[in-house]
């Protein structure tokens, strides 16, 4: 602690080996300081110039290192809760502002916190989130803010490539052995029908199993940490109430997602979570119509504008504007890196369908090799580059 602020966190020797700060060099054990500049530098590490002479450093700006995380990038203003009609709300991507070493997490956390609850708007409740705080001043001001406050600079931001967004169904393998069975849970409601009994199966698969069950952010459910004599077992029981793992499941149905909507949430203008099926069961019929079957295209649906379901950076966003119609929105991508574009402001479910099937038509016509739906929308330019993209 330092003035009341948490300056760095870790064990003591990791404090005294990796100090952050000249404050953590100084506090702990005797200290020599030398004044230096970075005199090269790549992701491998680089050169510090000091008057002693050259020092090797690794580890310049953090990275990863075997399973031991060295870094973590730092983003800040992503949200997607906006509201119908209003402008001057609207959902935004996440900016990058640098990186961090592990042991400055909390600081950085802390200092990111600080400049919201000095700079925010208090005066409308609309306006009051960190995007719009950070785009009323800036990115360059805010990462310097926080820096200031740290008493240090983050480090470079390191490079990061995502390919996709959804979750790797079935049995994999972990490191150690252990396997991980990720099942698919059509928009995250564990309900037992005449089908299936999804509710049932978990169940009895927690009476026998010894490992974890975690919750995905794509609203399926991972049967962690199993140990390969228990895997029949639990194959057994999913078997017997018709459970699927996911991989015999249509693409576009498996990277859908709904929120809740009616009639659990008090703020839903439409339904989503129990419509969403019954729409992916037309909107498939239309992909394989023209030849496009089992491409995953991106689909989220929300009740209302708030965004649960992160509908604003999906390829087909349907946002809820009242029951049986909604607004829609094209033109994401894959991995959930660039917003996507109002297209129609309230459409039934035939003027969707009708929409998608000429944009469908397009599609299968006029594609790239490997080429997804949302990168066609928008190369092609039936619908435009959203504002503050990342891609």
């Amino acid at each position: 602690l330092r003035d009341g602020r948490v300056v760095q966190v870790g064990p003591p020797r990791r404090l005294y080996d990796r100090p952050t700060t000249r404050f953590t060099a100084s506090f702990l054990g005797e200290t020599t300081f030398l004044d230096g500049t970075i005199g090269a530098a790549d992701g491998a590490g680089g050169r510090i110039d000091t008057e002693a002479g050259p020092v090797l450093a690794t580890d310049l700006g953090g990275r990863t290192e075997g399973d031991r995380v060295t870094a973590y990038n730092v983003a800040v203003g992503g949200g997607m809760g906006r509201s119908h009609g209003e402008p001057a709300t609207y959902a935004r991507l996440a900016s990058v502002i640098g990186a961090c070493t592990p042991d400055q997490v909390l600081a950085v956390a802390e200092q990111v916190l600080a400049v919201q609850r000095d700079h925010g708007d208090r005066g409308n409740r609309k306006h009051a989130r960190l995007k719009y705080t950070i785009d009323d001043h800036g990115v360059d001001w805010f990462r310097a803010e926080v820096e200031r406050r740290l008493g240090y600079a983050l480090a470079p931001a390191r490079p990061v490539v995502f390919t996709h967004r959804g979750d790797r169904h079935g049995w994999r393998e972990g490191d150690d052995g252990r396997w991980h069975l990720t099942l698919f849970i059509e928009n995250g409601r564990l309900r037992d029908d005449a089908t299936r009994a999804p509710l049932t199966a978990l169940r009895e698969i927690a009476r026998v199993h010894d490992g974890e069950f975690r919750c995905t952010p794509n609203q399926n459910v991972t049967v962690a940490n199993v140990a390969p004599a228990a895997r029949a077992a639990i194959d057994a029981i999913l078997a017997r109430h018709g459970m699927s793992d996911g991989t015999g499941v249509g693409a576009v149905r498996t990277n859908a997602m709904a929120c809740v909507a009616l009639p659990t949430c008090g703020l839903a203008m439409a339904e989503s979570e129990r419509y969403l099926p019954s729409l992916i069961t037309r909107i498939e019929a239309l992909l394989e119509g023209h030849g496009l079957a089992g491409e995953a295209v991106v689909i989220r649906m929300t009740g209302c504008p708030n965004g649960c379901a992160r509908p604003y950076n999906a390829e087909i966003g349907l946002v809820g504007k009242a029951p049986g119609y909604y607004a829609v929105h094209l033109g994401g991508d894959v991995a959930g890196e660039r917003l996507n574009v109002l297209v129609e402001e309230n459409a039934d479910e035939a003027a969707i369908l009708a929409l998608l099937d000429g944009h469908f038509a397009a599609w299968a016509a006029g594609r790239r090799p490997g080429e997804a739906f949302g990168d066609f929308l928008v190369r092609s330019g039936r619908v435009a580059h959203a504002a503050g993209s990342a891609g």
